[in-house]
């Protein structure tokens, strides 16, 4: 499984020409809030990707949550929905394709920790200069992973 960083310029470009196949999507996108009178819309991939995961999340780091009225526990509740997504696509023998709107922080972030928890690589996205992975995006998906593995080996009832 390849897995790939993109910003929203770049994969709307990449929309337009030759858009890679076998993919699943993890879009990231702003949500409305008291700060930004901006929302933006999410990338249309209609026809061009298997499969997407649109999620609205704040980029912000562990120390700024409360400003938000928010924890880690309630920071990011999309997750464990996030980690069943990227198990099935590894299944079915997708790559993934990690979006959010600079390709620097949350995407990088998500897949880092795709790396990390699949081929303990995820170090190279943090050693990339062209990086800036949110750090809680990494621990939130990183951790829904593994106890995604954790109750699908789970002995059942």
């Amino acid at each position: 499984m390849q897995v790939s960083i993109y910003s929203r310029q770049a994969i709307e470009t990449l929309i337009k020409g030759d858009f890679p196949k076998n993919s699943a999507v993890i879009s990231f996108l702003d949500p409305p809030d008291n700060y930004h009178n901006k929302n933006s819309a999410p990338v249309d991939y209609k026809n061009k990707a298997e499969r997407i995961f649109y999620v609205a999340v704040h980029d912000i780091d562990l120390s700024v949550l409360p400003k938000f009225n928010l924890s880690y526990e309630t920071y990011f509740p999309e997750a464990d929905h996030l980690a069943e997504f990227i198990f099935k696509a590894k299944n079915d023998g997708l790559d993934i394709i990690c979006q959010c709107e600079y390709g620097e922080s949350r995407s990088s972030g998500c897949a880092a920790a795709i790396l990390e928890y699949f081929y303990k690589t995820g170090i190279s996205v943090f050693a990339d200069y062209r990086y800036y992975p949110n750090q809680v995006i990494y621990h939130k998906v990183f951790d829904a992973l593994s106890n995604y593995q954790t109750k699908m080996n789970a002995p059942k009832n």
